[in-house]
């Protein structure tokens, strides 16, 4: 996957300039935070959910070998197999041969962030093999030529006329900006796809441990389409999926979806156990899992930040972020965006490739109050932030300054001085009640030094008491 999030601060200086992008972002994150909120506040104990996810997910990442291992021979005792990728591109060669073994020239796929970030639709186009994405979000960035904006709505930058635009240039239809009329137009294409595919590939939000199901939760119904039409269906998930048992999975059900997508339940679950059997009617004669790995086992290695790991990828934390609420997912420059893909993007690739994300957010702390399993997010920017100083990746000037400004804090005298001659600076550098500072002051106003410190003020106190 190409990968450009050192283009952050440039890319963000771009989408607060448009108006329509920011317009977008706001009414699409506000209505689901306010959907969200509606079906949290009935659930009397939601805390105590939160609680209880968290402590499977500690418990199953804290354990990991042992439960991929339980599900793995699971899973092979009922006809699916199960395969091992290290790397992103071990993933994709893996699919390719399959592809190739099978002359499958047309996959139909289902929404699944792996496969975007291992680039597995370049990778096939490549290898002239036709990939069309089902799910109607991924669809439109698809057409698009773009990834993904954000991890369960992928076109929720783009307004209604903006994808009416799209549709009418690129599909020769005539425009619309009605949704029931844009999904229509998408069903009768897609159905097409589906009867036509000689492959599917599928994500998985859970694999179950003990009993080797394959769960996928959606909406559309395009994901029953995609592991039941064509004859293969390869899910390709990250190890980290896993739950200890299948009686984990109601609660998960009850967090997932209403911290997604503001929704009870979604309209479609799907546990899958097997390939189809003589007796069924439908389903794929093969079902392949691939494991991937893609550094998530260094990440395991780390005490730290391996509860990156417990995220189940509901997208709540972009939702409430400041920061994306006003750029979007496109500034990040990589396919996990928001808080979480701040964490999660110098992990899964080298840090020098990802250094200024952790820095994107404001450490509000809302991200880790909104996360479904309790996940310490901005505790986990601030080590991110760590490693970036350790490894001495933040720019010359900024240690510079930093360096300086620890010096003065260390001394009482240049802490003193500093004070003082930061009043003479004010009235230089005076410009409507903040002080003009360059490049600062273009976007946001720094405030002007007090006419008297607070030891200062101190000490005339101790001065009229005695």
């Amino acid at each position: 996957m190409h990968l450009n999030a050192n283009k952050f601060k440039a890319h963000s200086k771009e989408k607060l300039h448009d108006k329509q992008l920011r317009k977008n972002l706001l009414n699409a994150t506000y209505s689901a935070l306010a959907a969200r909120a509606a079906v949290v506040d009935e659930i009397t104990n939601w805390e105590e959910l939160r609680n209880r996810a968290y402590s499977v997910k500690r418990h199953v990442i804290g354990h990991l070998a042992q439960y991929l291992e339980e599900f793995e021979r699971n899973a092979v005792s009922h006809g699916i197999k199960v395969l091992w990728a290290e790397t992103a591109d071990e993933a994709n060669e893996l699919v390719a041969q399959i592809a190739r073994k099978r002359n499958a020239r047309l996959v139909v796929k289902s929404k699944s962030m792996v496969t975007e970030e291992i680039g597995l639709n370049k990778y096939l186009e490549k290898q002239n093999i036709e990939v069309v994405e089902t799910d109607l979000g991924e669809y439109i960035v698809q057409l698009n030529d773009e990834p993904p904006s954000h991890i369960t709505a992928p076109a929720l930058h783009l307004s209604r006329s903006q994808i009416g635009e799209l549709f009418s240039s690129k599909l020769n239809t005539e425009y619309t900006d009605d949704p029931g009329e844009l999904a229509g137009i998408a069903r009768k294409i897609l159905r097409e796809k589906f009867f036509s595919a000689q492959m599917g590939i599928s994500g998985a939000n859970f694999l179950i441990a003990d009993t080797g199901s394959i769960v996928i939760i959606e909406n559309e119904g395009n994901a029953r389409f995609v592991t039941t039409l064509p004859k293969t269906h390869i899910v390709i998930t990250g190890i980290e999926k896993i739950l200890p048992a299948i009686s984990d999975l109601p609660l998960f059900l009850r967090l997932l979806p209403r911290s997604a997508t503001g929704q009870l339940m979604t309209s479609y679950v799907s546990v899958i156990q097997s390939p189809r059997k003589s007796k069924d009617t439908d389903g794929p004669d093969e079902i392949i899992v691939i494991l991937v790995d893609n550094n998530r086992s260094a990440i395991l290695g780390d005490s730290v930040m391996r509860e990156v790991l417990y995220c189940i990828r509901c997208g709540a934390c972009s939702n409430i972020c400041p920061v994306y609420q006003n750029v979007g997912g496109h500034a990040y420059g990589s396919v996990y965006t928001g808080p979480i893909g701040s964490i999660l993007t110098p992990s899964l690739y080298p840090i020098e490739q990802a250094t200024v994300l952790p820095f994107a957010s404001s450490l509000c702390g809302s991200c880790s109050e909104i996360c479904p399993v309790k996940i310490n997010i901005h505790h986990l920017l601030l080590y991110q932030r760590s490693r970036v100083i350790e490894k001495r990746l933040s720019p010359l000037v900024e240690r510079f300054i930093f360096s300086v400004w620890k010096t003065v804090m260390m001394s009482e005298f240049l802490y003193r001085l500093a004070l003082r001659s930061s009043r003479i600076i004010a009235r230089l550098w005076k410009r409507k009640g903040s002080l003009s500072v360059p490049v600062w002051s273009a976007t946001r106003d720094f405030p002007l030094p007090a006419n008297e410190s607070f030891h200062e003020w101190w000490e005339s106190q101790q001065i009229k008491n005695n």
